[in-house]
C-alpha cells in the first residue's frame, strides 16, 4: 500500500468516524440510548426484533424493557458504524505494521494507540449500555470518540508542516485545542443530564432571571450510583441549572478566545484557516443559541453535535500544520 492509498483510507475513516459522532448524537437525542437492553446484540438478537413473533419474544425475555422498534434500529445503526470505525482502526494498524517492513520511518504508535482507543471505546458503549446511561460514562464515551476523530485526523494529514514556524504561534493553537476539549466535556456532561432545554431563555435563564438558584456540588458529582437507570436524568432543577450555565460561560470564553484566535491566523498569513475556523465558530454559536430559544429541536441539537466535531477537526489540522515533520516520523 502507497503512502497516498494509506492516507485515503486514513481520510476515511476520519469521515467514518464523524458519521458515528453525529449519528450518536442523534440516538442520544432522540432516547435510544437504551433502545436495545443488551450488548452487542439487541434484544438477544445481531439485528434488531422486527416481526411480531420476534418482538413478542423480546417482550419475554426483557420485560423490563418493551421493544420500541424505532429506537431499537436507531441504537443498532449505530453500532454498526462505530463496528466500522473498529475495523478501519485495525486495518490502518496492521497496514501501518506491514509498511513499516519496508519503509523504517513508517509510524507505528500512532495507529497502534488509535487501534487500542476504538477498543476502548466500544467497552465505554457496552458499559452505556449496561450502566443504563449513567452520566460520567456516556461522557466519557464522547470524548472517546472525539479523541479518535481527531488523533485519525493527525494520522491521515502525514507529515507536519514547514519548518521554522515559531514555537509560540502553536501554543496559542494548542490553547484554543485545550478550551475546546473543555467545552465539549461540559457538553457531554450538559447532554447526559439532560440539562440542555432547562434555560427556556437567552441570554437569560428563565422569567428573565439570568443566575437562579443553583446546586453545584450536585451537578459536577463525578460519579453516581450504578443501577439506577438514568434515562431522561435524575437531577434535580438547581443543579440542571449549574451545568447549564457553566456550559454557557465556558461557549462564551471559548468564543471570544477562538476569535482572537482567528484574528491571529489571519495576521500570520493563515487566511483561509482564520476564514474556515471563524465561519465554523459563528455556526457552532448561532446552532447554539437556537437549541436554547427553541427548545432543542433535534436537528438543530443534532448539529451542534456535529459543528464541535467540525471546529475539533479545524483546529487539529490547524496546529498538525503548524509543527514541523520531525526527524523520524515513526516516534509519533
Amino acid at each position: 500500500m502507497s503512502a497516498t492509498t494509506y492516507r485515503r483510507v486514513a481520510w476515511a475513516a476520519v469521515g467514518l468516524t464523524f458519521l458515528v459522532v453525529v449519528v450518536g448524537a442523534w440516538v442520544r437525542l432522540t432516547h435510544a440510548g437504551l433502545g436495545c437492553p443488551d450488548w452487542p446484540g439487541c434484544y438477544g438478537r445481531i439485528s434488531w426484533p422486527q416481526a411480531p413473533h420476534e418482538i413478542d419474544a423480546a417482550n419475554a425475555a426483557f420485560p423490563e424493557r418493551p421493544v420500541e422498534v424505532g429506537k431499537a434500529w436507531r441504537e443498532m445503526l449505530h453500532r454498526y458504524l462505530a463496528g466500522g470505525v473498529l475495523l478501519a482502526a485495525y486495518f490502518l494498524a496492521a497496514a501501518a505494521a506491514w509498511r513499516r517492513r519496508r519503509d523504517p520511518a513508517q509510524p507505528l504508535v500512532l495507529p497502534f494507540a488509535i487501534a487500542v482507543l476504538v477498543t476502548v471505546q466500544a467497552l465505554f458503549g457496552m458499559w452505556t449500555v449496561t450502566l443504563k446511561l449513567l452520566p460520567a460514562v456516556v461522557t466519557a464515551h464522547l470524548i472517546g470518540g472525539m479523541a479518535t476523530l481527531a488523533l485519525l485526523c493527525w494520522l491521515a494529514l502525514g507529515p507536519g508542516g514547514r519548518p521554522g514556524e515559531p514555537r509560540r504561534r502553536r501554543r496559542w493553537v494548542w490553547l484554543g485545542l485545550i478550551l475546546l476539549i473543555g467545552q465539549i466535556v461540559l457538553g457531554g456532561w450538559t447532554s447526559s443530564n439532560y440539562a440542555a432545554s432547562v434555560c427556556p431563555e437567552f441570554p437569560a435563564c428563565t422569567a428573565g432571571v439570568w443566575w437562579p438558584p443553583m446546586d453545584l456540588a450536585e451537578a459536577f458529582r463525578p460519579w453516581r450510583e450504578i443501577g439506577v437507570d438514568y434515562s431522561g436524568g435524575v437531577l434535580d432543577y438547581p443543579a440542571r441549572v449549574a451545568i447549564h450555565l457553566a456550559h454557557r460561560v465556558g461557549a462564551l470564553v471559548l468564543a471570544v478566545y477562538l476569535s482572537l484566535l482567528a484574528a491571529l491566523l489571519w495576521r500570520w498569513g493563515r487566511r483561509p484557516a482564520a476564514v474556515v475556523l471563524l465561519g465554523v465558530l459563528a455556526i457552532q454559536l448561532a446552532l447554539g443559541v437556537a437549541n436554547v430559544v427553541e427548545q432543542l429541536p433535534l436537528s438543530v441539537a443534532t448539529a451542534h453535535n456535529g459543528g464541535a466535531a467540525a471546529l475539533l477537526l479545524v483546529l487539529v489540522v490547524v496546529v498538525r500544520r503548524m509543527t514541523p515533520s520531525r526527524a523520524r516520523p515513526a516516534s509519533l
